[in-house]
Formats: structure tokens, C-alpha cells, sequence
């Protein structure tokens, strides 16, 4: 018999326990709230019968960041993107699939923008590489609370050309 999940859309503060336990634990419980967050779309994959979710992800409308080689005065053109933030799994649920299921239902919706991006720490950057996320890294690694972290996106065809290939990634955004 296997465990029947949905993810459904939450509030900020429902994904605060999840992303406090797995992201900053040894912060306090506003460190992970995002100025944001009233602003973002959030979501949660939940198991039959836990009224807690197994995993969160917050998700925000956000421009492509612009190439870090730009000249001063260039004008570089605005890419709309979704970023997402806070992504976390229950580690008691992790190896499972619900993270995955959860980014793809993400990546989705991130269709119509062309783009989605992210900060990963770079211990994870590996699982956003791999084939049935497909995220490739981009920027250089940087410090944040002395953990590594990578940029990491994926880019779409638009739905209106992609011919039902819905998720290919033509290659880097410029």
C-alpha cells in the first residue's frame, strides 16, 4: 500500500517549522522568515493523515539576476523568473521523492516565466543537477553564515513554442 501525499498551497507561517528544523536550527525561529513572505506563494507536500508538511517551499516572482560581467552602464534585458527560498524536507521523509515531486510542481508553474532560479547550498547543488531536475549552476560559490552556497537555475521553452517539450533547458539565460 503506498502513502498517498498532496501538496497544496499554504501560509508563510505554516512553513516555518520546516524550514527552521532543516534549514537554521541553531538559529532563532525569525531567522528564516523572509520580508517577503506575504508576497510569495508557498507550498507543502503533506502524507495522508500528518497535518504537518514533509516539505515547504516559498516561491516569489523575481527578474533573472543580471550577469555579473555586465559593464556599469550596460543594460543587461530583464528576464522574468520565479526564485524559489526556504526549500526544505523533513529528514525523516527525505530520499522519498516528496522534495522532487514538490520542484517539479514548482517548475510547473515556473513555465510561463521562462526561468526559475535559486541560492542552493552547494552540499545540495549536486541533487538540483540531476536529471529529473535538471538545474545547472551558474555565478561563482559564495559565504552565507559560513555555509557555501551556489546560484542555480533552470530555463523553459515558452509553452506556446515548446510542442509539448515542456521542460527542456535551452541553456544559459543572457
Amino acid at each position: 500500500m503506498s502513502t498517498q501525499t498532496i501538496i497544496r498551497r499554504i501560509t508563510p507561517e505554516e512553513t516555518l517549522p520546516l524550514r527552521h528544523s532543516v534549514l537554521w536550527p541553531d538559529k532563532s525561529l525569525d531567522y528564516v522568515k523572509l520580508p517577503e513572505d506575504d508576497f510569495g506563494d508557498h507550498y507543502g507536500v503533506f502524507i495522508d493523515g500528518v497535518s504537518a508538511p514533509a516539505a515547504v517551499i516559498s516561491v516569489f516572482y523575481e527578474t533573472f539576476p543580471q550577469p555579473e560581467n555586465s559593464a556599469p552602464n550596460e543594460v543587461s534585458p530583464v528576464v522574468p523568473a520565479l526564485r524559489f527560498r526556504k526549500f526544505a524536507c523533513d529528514p525523516a521523509h527525505q530520499g522519498k521523492g516528496l522534495g522532487t515531486k514538490l520542484l517539479l510542481h514548482v517548475f510547473n508553474d515556473a513555465q510561463k516565466f521562462g526561468a526559475i532560479w535559486c541560492d542552493a547550498r552547494l552540499s545540495s547543488a549536486g541533487w538540483y543537477e540531476r536529471e529529473a531536475i535538471g538545474m545547472s549552476r551558474f555565478r561563482e560559490i559564495f559565504l552565507k553564515e559560513g555555509i557555501e552556497y551556489v546560484r542555480m537555475k533552470k530555463t523553459f521553452i515558452p509553452l506556446s513554442n515548446a510542442e509539448g517539450d515542456r521542460a527542456s533547458d535551452p541553456g544559459p539565460v543572457s
